[in-house]
């Protein structure tokens, strides 16, 4: 049973896609069902009044490709009290999982993200008595640094049977608060090369109205202020003298930590460059490859990530990627032939980067292999293989637990 609450839902589809298709790729080989706790408190519904994305809920249940979802509510304050969502949210979500453990439908849980979700997810365990795995994605570096939050991210990750981490770098941080390394095994995510694959880039450019021969970035992700959008737009002006017909395309749009369009829309007009960026709103995964085929490189300035899926997501449809030198990103982003990994927070070297991605003749064909080489199914036959280690572990000192006690 897989325990994330960020998990996409009809309400907020882009919330938490990278967890689903990890998770339902393993569920193609055992059995799986999804509890994805929301945050909820009496007065919330005020506070859209002035933030209309914030916290917009989720239906009770739903079916997703066959799997089922459940959303159950647990009490968490914006902003304070942090230190209790761990065990609110496993108040919040024990009642379904109690269900599904007398239904037979349970006998592992996978937590993603180690606090407030794995530490939720080891009171859970304990209670109902199965094995715990948690996956770190990347809000540890924060947590770890936080003198309240880290002794209960300790305790979480200490508390699993097993650890995953999707980059060695979340390995890394977990390791510096405590968490003896052999605990931690890193299994990046994947990526499926046959939804992202390169289409004609003539056409591409055609559909999206994009001029033969402009040179174009792309970026994809939440519109939020983590994933470095204005840090991009900003440096256009300088980069449009030395290319002209420069087009910046940005794929995105509100997400769960929030939505800074109206910002990034005010920051285009203050630069007069209506005519150079182009929001073109949420994109369905499988239309994705258009944007990707149309542009010349990739770039995401984040300030935080795990194992960032996009990269390779544009790794397969051909493109170099740029982008900053945090989490997991040079870890995917591992050779020179690939793109260009600069320090985060460092302008002048993101616009130089940019301009040496945009003058060099990149090998599209050699990157699409590097994405190849990581498609899924290598890390799903991994994950799949611990999963049923440890059920079976358990399982097996249960019988044997049960003989001593006579109760076999």
């Amino acid at each position: 049973m897989v325990l994330s609450s960020l998990f996409p839902s009809k309400v907020q589809p882009g919330a938490g896609p990278f967890v689903r298709e990890r998770m339902f790729r393993v569920g193609r080989r055992l059995p799986l069902c999804v509890v994805a706790p929301v945050p909820w408190f009496p007065l919330q519904s005020l506070l859209r009044r002035w933030r209309p994305h914030f916290r917009p809920g989720a239906p009770v249940h739903e079916v997703q490709q066959g799997f089922e979802v459940w959303y159950p509510r647990f009490l968490c304050v914006p902003g304070v009290l942090k230190r209790v969502d761990g065990l609110a949210m496993a108040l919040g979500a024990y009642p379904r999982m109690r269900r599904l453990r007398r239904a037979g439908r349970l006998d592992l849980i996978d937590a993603h993200f180690g606090y407030p979700d794995g530490y939720a997810a080891v009171l859970l365990g304990r209670w109902l008595g199965v094995p715990v795995t948690i996956t770190l994605r990347g809000t540890e570096s924060r947590h770890a640094a936080d003198p309240v939050l880290r002794p209960l991210l300790l305790k979480a990750l200490l508390g699993a049977e097993r650890v995953f981490a999707v980059a060695d770098a979340l390995k890394q941080v977990a390791v510096s608060i405590g968490v003896p390394a052999e605990r931690i095994t890193v299994v990046g995510n994947g990526v499926d090369t046959e939804r992202f694959a390169p289409v004609d880039r003539a056409r591409a450019r055609e559909v999206l109205g994009l001029a033969e021969n402009a040179p174009v970035l792309v970026s994809v992700g939440g519109l939020v202020e983590r994933k470095g959008f204005h840090r991009v737009i900003e440096l256009l002006p300088r980069l449009r003298e030395r290319w002209p017909g420069l087009t910046y395309l940005i794929v995105g749009g509100a997400s769960a930590e929030g939505n800074n369009r109206p910002q990034l829309e005010q920051q285009v007009a203050a630069l007069g460059l209506q005519d150079t960026v182009r929001f073109l709103g949420s994109m369905p995964p499988d239309e994705l490859r258009q944007p990707l085929s149309a542009a010349d490189v990739f770039v995401l300035a984040t300030r935080n990530e795990g194992w960032a899926n996009v990269f390779l997501e544009a790794m397969a449809c051909g493109l170099p990627v740029v982008t900053t030198d945090v989490g997991g990103n040079r870890e995917v982003v591992d050779r020179d032939e690939l793109g260009i990994v600069v320090p985060f927070g460092d302008a002048a070297a993101l616009e130089a980067a940019l301009d040496a991605a945009l003058a060099k003749s990149w090998d599209r064909a050699r990157i699409r292999r590097h994405a190849e080489d990581n498609a899924w199914d290598g890390r799903v036959d991994r994950l799949c293989a611990a999963f049923a280690e440890l059920a079976g572990r358990h399982d097996a000192a249960g019988a044997a637990a049960g003989t001593l006690t006579g109760k076999v």
